[in-house]
């Protein structure tokens, strides 16, 4: 079981909507919830999140690293930290 961070919790709970149409999560526990069941990575750099999509077969090799930060599954953490949620 992961343990995810307040930080990151929260920062899913508020910007989920940039990669659902709808709210998948309304509480914090709810949230931490549905990221342990997708099993979401936290890494700290744009190049691990790079690697991250590699190594679960996305085609990622064309894309600039504000593009990487623009992907509907990643989340900027206000530590610096990348949150990925497969959706």
């Amino acid at each position: 079981m992961n343990e995810y961070s307040e930080e990151c919790i929260l920062t899913f709970l508020r910007n989920q909507e940039q990669l659902f149409t709808e709210p998948v999560a309304e509480t914090e526990e709810e949230a931490e919830a549905f990221l342990e069941d997708c099993m979401a990575a936290v890494v700290d750099s744009l190049e691990e999140v790079r690697v991250y999509f590699e190594e679960n077969g996305m085609d990622v090799e064309d894309m600039s690293l504000e593009e990487l930060e623009d992907a509907s599954e990643v989340f900027l953490l206000p530590n610096g930290q990348y949150l990925i949620v497969e959706g």
